[in-house]
C-alpha cells in the first residue's frame, strides 16, 4: 500500500520558516492575507490530503492560536509526550512516537493516501528517511536575517523535477517539485 507525503509550506527569500523563536507572525501582513494568490491555495491543497503529520514545536505553535485551524481533518502529532488538547477538544488529534517509516506504514495501513507533512524537524526526518513524494514552497517577500531554517545541513543530495511555479502580484513565489527515487 502506497501513501503520498507533502510537503506545503512558506519561507522566506532567506530560507527560513519562523524567527528563531519560532514566531510566524512575519507570514500575516495585511497585504498577504488579502492579496489573489497564483499557483495552489492551501484550501486546494488540504482538501487533497487525508491527514496533517507535525511535530510537537508545531503543535505547540498551533496551540497559540486563538481557534483550532485544521477542523475536519485528523491530526497527528509526533511526540514521546502526551499532549494537552482541552483548549480545542473538537480537535481530532492522535499522538505517535517511533521512526517514521513505521508511522507512515501504520498509516497507509489504516487507508489513508495522502498525507500533509508540516513543522521543520518533522519535515527533515520524513526528507532523511526518503518519505517525501512532493514540496510545495511559496516564498515571502520578506529577509529574516535568521530564523528555523526550511532545510537542515543534514542529510542526502536529493533530485527534483519541476512541475510549476507561479509568482503572485504580493511576491510571492511559490515553486511545486516532485522528488525523485535515489539512485
Amino acid at each position: 500500500m502506497t501513501i503520498k507525503c507533502s510537503v506545503f509550506i512558506a519561507a522566506s527569500i532567506d530560507g527560513f520558516i519562523a524567527r528563531p523563536d519560532g514566531d510566524i507572525e512575519w507570514l500575516h501582513r495585511p497585504d498577504y492575507e488579502t492579496a489573489e494568490l497564483n499557483g495552489v491555495t492551501y484550501e486546494q491543497f488540504i482538501a487533497g490530503v487525508d491527514a496533517l503529520v507535525m511535530g510537537r514545536k508545531t503543535l505547540d505553535k498551533v496551540l497559540s492560536f486563538p481557534e483550532w485551524p485544521y477542523a475536519g481533518i485528523p491530526v497527528i502529532v509526533l511526540s514521546n509526550r502526551p499532549v494537552d488538547m482541552s483548549a480545542h477538544p473538537q480537535a481530532n488529534v492522535e499522538v505517535l512516537a517511533g521512526d517514521v517509516t513505521d508511522i507512515v506504514e501504520q498509516l497507509a495501513a489504516r487507508g489513508l493516501k495522502h498525507l500533509y507533512i508540516d513543522g521543520g524537524q518533522t519535515l527533515q526526518a520524513f526528507l532523511q528517511a526518503g518519505l517525501i513524494d512532493e514540496l510545495i514552497i511559496t516564498r515571502i517577500p520578506v529577509l529574516l536575517g535568521q530564523g528555523i531554517a526550511l532545510f537542515s545541513h543534514a542529510g542526502s543530495e536529493r533530485q527534483l523535477q519541476h512541475v510549476a511555479t507561479c509568482a503572485s502580484d504580493n511576491g510571492f513565489v511559490q515553486s511545486h517539485y516532485r522528488l525523485l527515487p535515489n539512485r
